[in-house]
């Protein structure tokens, strides 16, 4: 299923958030026209690990992560002003991170149909607009990287360009809607997504807890709202268990032949006495191994601890499709999925 079939892309942004973003149109069917520097998207260079690309010339993998299904072509700014500005009046949807500012010198008046998606680090206007900004600057600033990380160690970033990768979904969210608005208006738009507004509004429950007067704190991988809810050391390595109502907690108690209080039975209850909890679910784990959990849990959220690569060779990753050789090159799949009325699965 290609929804997006006959829509135009022009990909003018770097980097990861824009790339991803327009990646994810070309995986719903738009034609995506990517334009790099002549020397490249910055990502080309940042490896190793390099490998032959989707031009067949070596790259690095990270910027085969977010740029399947685009033809590329080079441009130099300064001098082919007027190409880009042809192709942004031939297309749908432009998507750009330059800096705040820098789109409208280039570009000026854009056509009435024309929907422009701007990604930038902390948006088009306020005091922070023209500051650069990576993912990990965001990390820190934004709050997330304080309450990531052991309690007693120091702040940690996500292991992967968490903010980035948000922000490029929230960009396809707000593209498609501007679509379904010019479908009944004939008009284009001019969308405003940052990193900095992605990153605040994904604290969710983290950052109610401190609206309600609670500074959220490292707890590894424990949650602050409930508990057991972390990753525990079984006999071969570490497994995560999620417990998340009453019921869960007796399916627990039972399947583990834990010696309990009556009152553990109330999630408050477990916060309050949360070390005591975590002891005692450590006990019983630590004498069964990863597979034997999984069968005793059946029916609790839990799972082992993979590493990357035993994720991407579950059984799951290949009963769903994960893995997709692209132009010769395997990549990791679009995780859409639409049913068809045959009840088959069509990916995108």
């Amino acid at each position: 299923m290609q929804p997006l079939s006959g829509v135009r892309v022009l990909d003018l942004s770097r980097i990861l958030a824009g790339p991803h973003a327009a990646q994810t149109l070309s995986d719903l069917g738009a034609e995506v026209l990517k334009l790099e520097a002549p020397w490249g998207d910055d990502t080309r260079s940042w490896g190793p690990p390099f490998q032959p690309g989707f031009d067949g010339e070596e790259v690095a993998a990270y910027f085969l992560s977010c740029n399947r299904g685009k033809r590329i072509e080079t441009v130099n700014i300064k001098q082919e002003q007027e190409r880009i500005r042809t192709l942004v009046a031939d297309a749908d949807i432009v998507i750009e991170n330059f800096k705040p500012g820098t789109f409208e010198a280039i570009v000026g008046e854009v056509p009435d149909h024309v929907i422009v998606c701007s990604i930038s680090g902390y948006g088009q206007d306020g005091p922070r607009r023209d500051e650069v900004a990576f993912d990990l600057t965001m990390q820190a600033r934004s709050g997330i990287m304080s309450i990531t990380g052991e309690a007693d160690g120091g702040p940690a970033k996500v292991g992967v360009a968490w903010i980035d990768v948000m922000t490029g979904m929230n960009a396809v969210s707000s593209v498609l809607a501007a679509l379904y608005h010019r479908e009944k208006t004939g008009k284009g738009a001019r969308i405003d997504v940052s990193l900095w507004d992605t990153a605040l509004a994904a604290l969710v429950n983290q950052g109610h807890n401190a609206l309600a007067g609670i500074t959220p704190q490292r707890m590894g991988s424990a949650h602050p709202n409930l508990v057991p809810y972390k990753t525990f050391e079984a006999s071969d390595g570490w497994f995560a268990i999620g417990v998340g109502s009453e019921n869960q907690w007796h399916k627990l108690v039972d399947a583990l032949e834990l010696d309990v209080p009556e009152h553990w039975k109330d999630n408050s209850a477990r916060i309050a006495e949360r070390a005591a909890v975590e002891t005692t679910v450590q006990q019983a784990v630590a004498l069964q191994t990863r597979d034997v959990l999984e069968e005793l849990l059946a029916g609790i959220p839990c799972a082992p601890v993979n590493t990357v690569n035993e994720a991407l060779a579950d059984v799951q990753t290949e009963a769903r499709g994960g893995l997709v050789a692209h132009e010769g090159v395997m990549t990791l799949a679009s995780p859409l999925r639409f049913i068809q009325p045959s009840n088959e699965k069509s990916e995108v």
